[in-house]
């Protein structure tokens, strides 16, 4: 049969039409694989955490942040064109979480963990901005303006912040380590962002050290009235004791036989970790456990010692009962029991517990006052919150207590002080009390 010129434009036309369908299939479902990529990827970040104020819309912003000059606000990141981020390129989203510039120039408060993200690569962060254009629901709510003098609020001098402090460079493996070392170094030193609250800070709030090279990281910060845990090899206070199946279980549930989590952990857990993949969880700790011991000239850690020779002494004017160890039979026995191991992953052990060991007691002290928020895996929230005793507890009772378990069942941290405790009261109470 002999095709005349009119069936093969026909049958052209069909392969073509044919062809442009099959690649554009092609490229939604690829675009599909890359959205679905991107929030994942939003989710190892824990960008929903810091941009989504207490009962606000997802990502619409309005969280109040803590800077040294006062509060600043985060910002709607949902496609809003009129308040979000819905006209920004590639390039200007790539810009703001890399370089921490805004579209319109203006510099972002290093509250925005850029000094981290910086270490993203193109691959993530065009899949990030695929997701955050095409798979977030777009809020109009106006970004609320930085609770800080006119004075101290100039962000020109944030330009030079970045000149000394901000390190420009993707990351880049280290060839001496193998392949699941170097994804748990990307994602811890980048878009998990554990430095942030992990390590230490210089007088210009810098973190001292942004990766393993340097000393000091992820040694252990004080950050909003919580200090955020060594998570270093140190025997004492960091995650010496604690195997990489321990580091996957805590990051997977929240807690471990050797400790729970507390404070803005919290949200990590509910909102990142949890959701993240087993190999990549297993990878955090593999490069996490290679960290030697924090060596961090501010502050000596003590070597670890297996049983305590601290003994708390029982003030003259107090009764047992009213001393650390009465207080602890009465708030603290039922459920961390008499010899304080608690229950392995429902309640946290007091016994070799890091964060009782650790010489700053701000954690231990706020914990007592004002409890912690729930964890909740996969939908089911646990079973036993540490509760908040404030109410009930003077400070001389939480320091009393504390001080009590520091120094028992092999542990040896140094006492509590009322005053400190009185302190962290002051900080934290609400508006209403």
């Amino acid at each position: 049969m002999v095709m005349n010129a009119s069936m093969f434009r026909s049958v052209l036309a069909s392969i073509l039409l044919f062809l442009v369908f099959t690649a554009s299939a092609q490229s939604r479902d690829s675009n599909s694989q890359l959205i679905k990529r991107g929030e994942y990827l939003s989710r190892v970040g824990n960008c929903t955490a810091c941009h989504t104020a207490p009962g606000g819309a997802p990502l619409a912003g309005g969280l109040p942040m803590a800077l040294p000059m006062g509060r600043t606000f985060s910002t709607n990141i949902t496609p809003d064109s009129a308040t979000g981020i819905g006209t920004y390129t590639e390039q200007d989203f790539s810009r703001a979480l890399r370089k921490g510039v805004a579209k319109d120039g203006h510099n972002l408060y290093p509250a925005m963990p850029y000094t981290s993200f910086v270490k993203v690569n193109d691959a993530d962060v065009h899949a990030l901005y695929l997701y955050f254009m095409h798979g977030v629901r777009p809020v109009q709510k106006r970004n609320r303006q930085p609770d800080i003098s006119p004075l101290l609020a100039m962000r020109w001098p944030i330009k030079i912040w970045n000149a000394i402090f901000l390190d420009s460079k993707v990351y880049e493996p280290e060839s001496s380590q193998d392949a699941q070392w170097n994804r748990g170094a990307y994602l811890v030193e980048g878009l998990g962002h554990c430095g942030a609250c992990h390590t230490a800070r210089g007088v210009a709030d810098q973190e001292l050290a942004l990766d393993g090279s340097r000393s000091g990281f992820l040694g252990g910060a004080l950050i909003d009235n919580w200090y955020a845990s060594d998570l270093t090899g140190d025997s004492n206070t960091g995650l010496g004791q604690w195997t990489e199946a321990d580091v996957l279980e805590f990051l997977k549930r929240g807690s471990n036989r050797h400790a729970s989590s507390f404070g803005s952990m919290v949200d990590v857990i509910n909102q990142s970790t949890q959701g993240m993949t087993d190999a990549d969880l297993a990878a955090i700790a593999h490069y996490l456990k290679s960290l030697p011991p924090a060596r961090d000239s501010i502050e000596e850690k003590a070597a670890y010692v297996s049983q305590s020779t601290f003994a708390p002494s029982i003030p003259a004017d107090r009764t047992p009962v009213q001393s650390g160890k009465g207080l602890y039979t009465i708030y603290c026995l039922q459920c961390h029991g008499a010899d304080g191991k608690g229950m392995t992953s429902l309640i946290a052990p007091l016994q070799r517990n890091p964060n009782l060991l650790e010489t700053d007691a701000s954690s231990l002290i706020n914990l007592s006052l004002h409890g912690t928020g729930r964890v909740v895996i996969q939908g089911g929230p646990a079973a036993y919150p540490m509760p908040s005793f404030g109410a009930v507890m003077s400070d001389r009772d939480i320091a009393e207590v504390l001080t009590y378990i520091r120094g028992s069942w092999g542990n040896h941290a140094d006492a509590v002080e009322e005053r400190s405790v009185a302190l962290m009261r002051s900080r934290t109470k609400s508006p209403a009390e």
